[in-house]
């Protein structure tokens, strides 16, 4: 079976978790997107993980780990998110752990040019998490990068290397002022954090193609939502990767293979890391609250998330373009403080009701037509089955599996492992 876990909105719905949840039935993890510019955080009985690089399975021991060539590493972030995890007492081998060669090194150049172009765009900045996402993309597609498998040819890759650099000073001291990147330097970094992982590259191609053969269980790990896809997404406020389940197989190396699932996570009420339009913004006290009772603060980068009411406008279409099979509703602990529920369920565009989700200019426009639903006021966290839930919570579910067209499969009540609730 070949399942693909992502987010349908704008990241941050807590796919770390339901990834961590669901890995138990599943030999094999993989991540086939983006670099260290967002987190998934994981909640088990051996404490609380941040995971910016590494997929959620690598705290399954018996769950092999897949970096595919879709992915940018920044190689100074993964050796200590790896130490990080060792020290808590998470074994991480070549066996457990299986890097693609044709992944592609997120440099130290690359997070500089990142923080030089934000602070040139002052208070236009895109929001950026400066860790040299979008300058890496940049590179692979300019095919200036260097790729995990360059590392076992160390020799020939350094000479390289010396033109890429003379490349980037043009940019970096020719362009932004900025004094040059030294060569040596770059060579001393690769030194330090690529050679550790020479013996976890491989050709995760050739591996997951006998894996699925073999009638292996495989989980696709995206990173970010819907909203952020590069070409789907909020543009030009996306993350610089196709986050969508389509691009999985392609991103894990096995273009050949088809997915059986696509799970859908979305959270009970809407969260945005960065800049660019999000519509249900709350504001004042009330998101202050959310907020708070949530617990929303960047995984990645500790930055306040932007908090609102569930959107069901721009969860439909990010089921819609996931393709899910069935959806993971998480935190909808969080809400049950609140007398009455926000629910985002159309926008209002120079007066007009839309329904479906908007691009450009329109998007900046757009602002949100409420329903409100009751609140059910009592601590759901120890409910696991169906029949726990209040009749409120049940309404409250069932209200937003129809906004989307979707049915909820899972809802998460906590953090913790066991804190779901599995609907059907």
């Amino acid at each position: 079976m070949l399942t693909s876990i992502v987010g349908t909105n704008w990241g941050d719905e807590g796919k770390g978790r339901m990834v961590d949840l669901l890995s138990e039935n599943y030999d094999i993890v993989i991540r086939y997107q983006g670099g260290n510019n967002a987190g998934h955080t994981v909640v088990n009985e051996k404490g609380k993980f941040v995971l910016n690089l590494l997929p959620s399975g690598i705290l399954r021991q018996d769950t092999v780990n897949v970096m595919g060539p879709g992915m940018v590493i920044d190689l100074e972030h993964l050796y200590n998110e790896t130490k990080s995890l060792r020290e808590a007492g998470v074994e991480i081998t070549p066996k457990h752990l299986k890097i693609s060669d044709k992944a592609v090194i997120c440099m130290p150049y690359h997070k500089l040019l990142d923080i030089l172009e934000e602070k040139r765009l002052g208070a236009k900045a895109y929001g950026s998490t400066q860790r040299g996402i979008s300058p890496v993309y940049s590179d692979k597609y300019m095919k200036k990068a260097i790729r995990m498998g360059d590392l076992l040819h160390f020799e020939s890759t350094c000479k390289r290397l010396k033109d890429i650099v003379e490349w980037k000073n043009l940019t970096i001291s020719g362009c932004y002022g900025h004094e040059p990147v030294k060569y040596e330097d770059m060579v001393s970094w690769l030194e330090k954090y690529g050679l550790f992982f020479k013996d976890y590259i491989c050709d995760t191609t050739s591996y997951l193609t006998d894996a699925a053969k073999d009638g292996k269980n495989i989980m696709f790990e995206a990173q970010l939502g819907a909203l952020r896809d590069i070409d789907y997404g909020i543009y030009p406020y996306t993350s610089s990767s196709s986050t969508i389940a389509a691009y999985a197989p392609i991103g894990a190396g096995i273009p050949q293979l088809k997915l059986d699932n696509t799970i859908g996570i979305m959270k009970a009420y809407s969260s945005c890391v960065g800049a660019g339009p999000f519509t249900c913004e709350m504001f004042g006290k009330d998101g202050d609250a959310l907020r708070e009772a949530g617990g929303e603060y960047g995984a990645a980068t500790g930055r306040p998330r932007r908090i609102g009411g569930f959107d069901a406008v721009a969860s439909r279409y990010g089921t819609m373009i996931q393709g899910c099979t069935c959806i993971a509703l998480t935190k909808l602990d969080v809400l049950s403080y609140m007398e009455k529920i926000p629910v985002c369920v159309a926008y209002e565009i120079d007066g007009k009701k839309v329904c479906s989700f908007p691009a450009g200019d329109d998007l900046n426009k757009a602002k949100p037509v409420y329903e409100y639903l009751d609140g059910f006021h009592c601590d759901i966290s120890s409910c696991r089955k169906k029949e726990d839930l209040p009749k409120a919570a049940l309404s409250y579910i069932q209200f937003i599996e129809k906004e989307v067209g979707c049915p909820i499969k899972y809802v998460s009540v906590g953090a913790s492992r066991d804190q779901y609730i599995e609907m059907f």
